[in-house]
Formats: structure tokens, C-alpha cells, sequence
């Protein structure tokens, strides 16, 4: 059975390494998810082979714009279009007196170089106003064109100087202005053709590599801001690597380092619960919970990691150490988060501020809680948890950049974030519950109520067995203090572990007034109707879903001990020995420190209501005579419990009856005068 338990021990430990290994990010991936102006999320990012350099985009941009906007037109010179605009001149209708000094000004003008406006505007846009003429070599010549003009600036350079000379009565009408106009056409004429071809060339210098990144090289490390730059850079490599595929053996190492990273975290975890919590690490429940609350988290951190930038940080890790406290103990807690956070930071940007973080908030939040009894620590703890990340990212940019320059705001907000989550740890909790059997110390003070429907049941039925149930509780949990057990189990266990007299409660003698139903019965009978109560008991907790912890106080509160009052009354009528078996209690025996502690607690106070006077020396042999005499019955061999546990409680005991029952002050009646 061991053998049987260790294998399904190191089942789940694979089970949670597999999962966890799978979910991480690695370098073979083809995509990443990244944005400029943000850290690298993942680890160094090596160049698996030569990766050219482009401009980014920005960059390509602004050098195409400077490149468009200063590129020298080509043109062709159009000779006859001179000619051919004073032909139309002479024939547009203009009078002949004005046609001498028109035709001196279009001269100069076509001397000037006429263009179309698209043209001059794409001249006057460049640093040099050139055009360029493509020769029949293919060499390009350039020329000044800075006194060009379009068709409309030369129709008005020619009118306002034909003004200037003439006026009068030779002034041009707009008639001659609009004739004018008509008549010019361009000498200068825009080569598109050949335009594109050097255009394109200049372009695709820019695009064209500008230098690469070797084999082994850095492409960018975890944590650098991604410029536009380094975005181009990946997006390259990107493309590439779809192309060319990943490199398997590289893979291979990187998915075995992980593994094995894991592997020895959880090992020590292991080997720690089996030195330290060896009751835990028998458990196989207790282990299976251990690890899926370690898993889950790892698992929602990279989720989280690979969705948002700083998702990482909305993960309320602090959760981990709380549930573990709640369920198993503190140390256990500390251990478990340190597992948990040192999984994470695999996929951590900043691994030393994130480890320095989230273990400070996670003990932080540990010492805290310490016990879980209100809805209201959890915020408490939230508060806390808030306070504490704030605190530490301060302390660790000082550290690393040392400034407050690198204090994002953002992350602020992803704190506030996982405050709220860990103040949902409640919900968790209850499924926590559902899901592996547990019994929070929440859901045993929640039970603990006096008002819960089944004691307020109790207390209007049976309030003899009410009152009883109370002062057992009492005494019980005293016990329990002075041996380390856990009180608040105790005290719960106590006030139902006699709700099964609820069937009968006259047949008990706290419930009786002076009428006792065992006078008409024989011994057998009523030894069975005292004995159903634990029967009926834990069916009744049954059908109210009270967890199995509480029910085990209903069942192992009277173990296999006999009805000694009935025995013993059959063992007389009958002149000998009779079958105990009518008279014995179906049990089990106690099986925890804290069913022992009951019962040892309801023996003692309901038999120290059957003392005569209550003096130190009758409360000590009564608590000896008890508890001595079910330490002989046997009925504590299956209990962890010691004997020094037992001296302990009985001396506890006695103290705590000795205050319940001194002797109290005898008031004088008054003399009548």
C-alpha cells in the first residue's frame, strides 16, 4: 500500500511538470506577443542564423518622404513648342500693333523654360529646383530650373511687363490676356517613365538591408524596450523563421532545461513534506490539492503573461501561501509559495524584481491571515497585499535603476487589481471545500453559531442536551489549548456531537423531569435507545451536509465503549456476565487528538454532575477515575494522542471544573429589629 501510494505521489508530481512545461513559453515559437514602447516579455532572443537589418518603418518613411520630396525631375525639352505657341499667338484674333513686343516677351519667357503646374510645384518642392535630362547614355545632366514657370505664372509675367513697356492705349483687354493664355504651352516637359525607374531605385536603397545580425547574436533580451527598431528586427525574423523552421535539437534543450528546472523545484517541495509534513505527504488528497493550487497558479500566470503586458502582476499569487495555511500550516504555506513564484519567474520580464515581490507580498499576506476565521481578514489581507506590492516595486526600481524614473503607473493599477482577486480567495475556499472534502476554519466557525438551524433546534428541544453540548464544548476546547490541538474543530465537534438525542430526548437523563421512560424497560432495550443517539446523530448531519470532521465527533465520542450503567444493570439481574455486545457502542474509536479530547470531555462533565460536593480532591479522583479508566478500555490506542497529552488535559480539566463548580458564599437573611 505504500508502495502503491509513493507511485501515485509521483504521478502527480509528473502530471503537474507536463503541464506546466507544455504551457511555457519557449524560443521555438515563430510569433511572439510584443509592442513597441514595451519590455521584451521573454527570455534572450539569439539569432538561430543571419538576419539582415531593415530600417523600420518610421525610418523608411521619413526617408521615402525626403527622398520623393528632393528627387530631381526628369524632363524632355519640347523644341517646337515655342514656335508653335507664337503661331497660335498670331492667329488668336490679338491686334498686329500688340503682337510685336508679345512675341519679344514669349521669348523670354520659353528662354526661361515653361512647365506645367504639377511640374514647377514638384520643382519648387526640392532644396535645389532642378530637372534632370536623361542623355543618350543613360547619364543624367541636371539643370537649373529655378526660373522656370508654370503655363500661369508665364501668361502673368507676360501681361505685367507688356504693362510695364506699352500701357495706354496698347494695354492688353482680358480678352488679349485670355488669348495669351490659350496660345502658351510647355517646352518642359515631365518624363514619368523615367522618373519611375530612378525614383523606384532610390527607394529601394532604403528598403534594401542595411547591415545584419550574425548567427549568435542578440535580436533583443528580456526586459529591453522593443523600439521600432528592434519591432523590425523581430518582424524579420519572423518571416524568416517561418521560411526556414525552427532548429529541433535547439528545441530539444530548451524544453529538457525546463523540465528539468521544474522537476528539481518540486522535488525539494517533496522531499520537504516527506522530512517535515510526513502526515500531509501520506495524504494523497492533502498532495493532489498541494500541487493543483501550485499548477493552477503557475498556469494562470503564463495565461495571463502571454494576454496582457503586465498580466503577470494581476495574478493574486498571495492566494497560494493563504490556501495552504487555511488547509494545511504556515510553514507549508511559505514553502509553497516560494515553489509557486520561482515557477513563474521563467516567464518573469524582471526575475529579480518579481521573486523579490511576490515572496515579500506573499508572507507579508501569510502573517497577516496567520487564522482564517472572517470574511472581513480577507480584506484585511487584500489591504495589506496592496500596500506591500507598492512598497517592494518602489524598493526594486531603486534598486535596478536607481530613480523613481522607472516607476510605471500602470503596474499601480495591476496591484489594485490583484488585491480584489486575492479578496476573492473566499469564494475559493468554499470550492476548495466542494471539490477535496476539507473543512475550513471559516466554514467550522460559521457552524459553530448557536443559531445555526440544527443547535437552535438543540437548544428548544433537548435544552438539557443543549446545556450539555455547551459545557462539553467548553471543557473540550480548554483541553485541546493546552495540548496544541486545533480548538476551534473542538468546540465545533462538541456542540453536535449529541444531536442524535434529538429523536428521543426524554430518554436522556439532562432532558428528564422526574419522569425517567428506562423505569418500564429492560436493560438490553434502553441500552439501544441510549446507544441509537449516535446512529441517529450522524444521519441527521448527513442530511444537513455537515462535513465528515464534524460527523466523526458524532460517531467516535462514545467509540466502542459500553452503556456501563445498562451492562452493569444486566450483569446484576442476571447474577453473571451477560453478551456486552447489546450494550457496546458501534464506534469507531477515536481516531484524532480532537475526538479523543471530546470524549474525554463528555464522560467527565456529564459524570461530575453526579458528585455530591465538588471539592478539589472528589474533581480529581472523578477526572482520574474517567479518564484512567477509558485509557485501560483501549478506547485512545487508534488516536495519535499521548500520555503526556493526557495528563495534560486531565489537569486542565480539573482546573476548568474546580472554577465551573466553587463553592460560593452563603448570603446572611437580615434580623428583624
Amino acid at each position: 500500500m505504500k508502495t502503491k501510494n509513493h507511485i501515485y505521489r509521483i504521478l502527480i508530481m509528473l502530471a503537474a511538470v507536463a503541464l506546466i512545461v507544455v504551457a511555457l513559453p519557449r524560443n521555438d515559437r515563430q510569433t511572439y506577443a510584443y509592442e513597441q514602447g514595451h519590455p521584451w516579455r521573454y527570455p534572450l532572443l539569439t539569432a538561430p542564423f543571419d538576419i539582415p537589418i531593415y530600417l523600420d518603418s518610421a525610418t523608411v518613411q521619413r526617408a521615402t518622404d525626403s527622398v520623393t520630396r528632393n528627387f530631381a525631375p526628369f524632363v524632355v525639352y519640347a523644341d517646337t513648342a515655342r514656335s508653335a505657341s507664337l503661331s497660335r499667338l498670331e492667329h488668336s484674333g490679338i491686334p498686329a500693333v500688340k503682337l510685336s513686343q508679345l512675341r519679344s516677351l514669349l521669348a523670354n519667357v520659353y528662354e526661361k523654360g515653361v512647365m506645367s503646374t504639377q511640374l514647377r510645384k514638384r520643382v519648387k518642392s526640392t532644396a535645389d529646383r532642378q530637372v534632370r535630362v536623361l542623355a543618350k547614355d543613360n547619364s543624367a545632366t541636371a539643370i537649373d530650373a529655378s526660373e522656370a514657370m508654370s503655363t500661369e505664372e508665364a501668361c502673368k509675367w507676360i501681361t505685367d511687363h507688356y504693362q510695364e513697356g506699352w500701357g495706354g492705349t496698347f494695354s492688353l483687354t482680358a480678352e488679349d490676356v485670355e488669348r495669351l493664355r490659350k496660345s502658351l504651352a510647355p517646352n518642359i516637359i515631365s518624363d514619368a517613365a523615367t522618373d519611375s525607374v530612378f525614383l523606384g531605385q532610390a527607394l529601394l536603397s532604403i528598403s534594401s538591408g542595411q547591415g545584419k545580425i550574425t548567427q549568435g547574436q542578440r535580436i533583443v533580451d528580456r526586459g529591453e524596450i522593443v523600439t521600432p527598431q528592434i519591432y523590425t528586427n523581430l518582424r524579420t525574423y519572423e518571416e524568416m523563421l517561418a521560411k526556414n523552421g525552427n532548429d529541433a535539437s535547439e528545441t530539444l534543450m530548451v524544453i529538457l532545461g525546463q523540465l528539468l528546472y521544474v522537476i528539481a523545484i518540486f522535488s525539494t517541495l517533496y522531499i520537504y513534506m516527506a522530512l517535515y509534513r510526513p502526515a500531509v505527504y501520506r495524504n494523497l488528497r492533502m498532495m493532489v490539492f498541494l500541487m493543483s493550487i501550485i499548477t493552477l497558479f503557475v498556469l494562470f500566470a503564463v495565461l495571463m503573461f502571454e494576454t496582457f503586458t503586465l498580466g503577470i502582476y494581476i495574478v493574486p499569487f498571495a492566494t497560494v501561501p493563504v490556501m495552504v495555511l487555511i488547509f494545511i500550516d504556515s510553514r507549508t504555506a511559505v514553502f509553497s509559495l516560494v515553489a509557486t513564484v520561482l515557477i513563474s519567474a521563467l516567464i518573469a520580464i524582471y526575475q529579480f524584481q518579481f521573486i523579490f515581490m511576490e515572496f515579500l507580498v506573499g508572507v507579508m499576506a501569510a502573517f497577516s491571515l496567520r487564522q482564517l476565521s472572517r470574511r472581513s481578514q480577507l480584506l484585511r489581507t487584500s489591504l495589506v497585499t496592496f500596500l506591500t506590492y507598492c512598497l517592494s516595486f518602489t524598493i526594486a526600481a531603486l534598486v535596478s535603476q536607481g530613480s523613481f524614473d522607472g516607476l510605471d503607473p500602470k503596474l499601480y493599477l495591476s496591484f489594485g487589481i490583484n488585491a480584489v482577486l486575492l479578496s476573492l480567495t473566499y469564494v475559493l475556499i468554499f470550492l476548495i471545500e466542494k471539490i477535496f472534502g476539507f473543512t475550513s476554519r471559516v466554514t467550522l466557525v460559521e457552524l459553530s453559531d448557536i443559531n445555526n438551524p440544527l443547535l437552535r433546534r438543540l437548544a428548544e428541544e433537548a435544552p438539557g442536551t443543549f446545556q450539555h453540548s455547551m459545557q462539553v464544548s467548553t471543557l473540550a476546547t480548554e483541553g485541546a489549548r493546552a495540548i496544541g490541538a486545533n480548538t476551534t474543530l473542538v468546540r465545533t465537534g462538541a456542540l453536535y456531537h449529541d444531536i442524535g438525542k434529538l429523536t428521543s430526548p426524554i430518554f436522556f437523563t439532562e432532558n428528564q423531569h422526574g419522569v425517567n421512560p428506562h423505569d418500564g424497560l429492560d436493560p438490553a432495550t434502553s441500552a439501544r435507545k441510549i446507544i441509537s443517539h449516535v446512529t441517529e446523530g450522524d444521519k441527521m448531519a448527513e442530511h444537513a451536509k455537515l462535513p465528515q470532521v464534524i460527523r466523526n465527533f458524532i460517531l467516535e465520542h462514545h467509540g466502542r465503549g459500553l452503556t456501563k450503567y445498562f451492562y452493569n444493570t444486566a450483569c446484576n439481574t442476571a447474577g453473571g456476565p451477560v453478551d456486552p455486545t447489546p450494550f457496546r457502542y458501534p464506534g469507531p474509536n477515536p481516531r484524532s487528538r480532537e475526538t479523543a479530547i471530546l470524549m474525554m470531555a463528555d464522560a467527565v462533565e456529564a459524570a461530575s454532575r453526579s458528585l455530591k460536593e465538588y471539592t478539589p480532591e472528589a474533581i480529581d479522583s472523578l477526572v482520574n477515575k474517567i479518564i484512567d479508566g477509558q485509557v485501560a478500555d483501549g478506547l485512545f490506542r487508534e488516536s495519535p494522542i499521548s500520555f503526556a497529552d493526557v495528563e495534560k488535559i486531565k489537569d486542565t480539566f480539573k482546573k476548568r471544573l474546580a472554577t465551573i463548580y466553587h463553592t460560593r458564599v452563603a448570603y446572611p437573611d437580615r434580623k428583624q429589629a
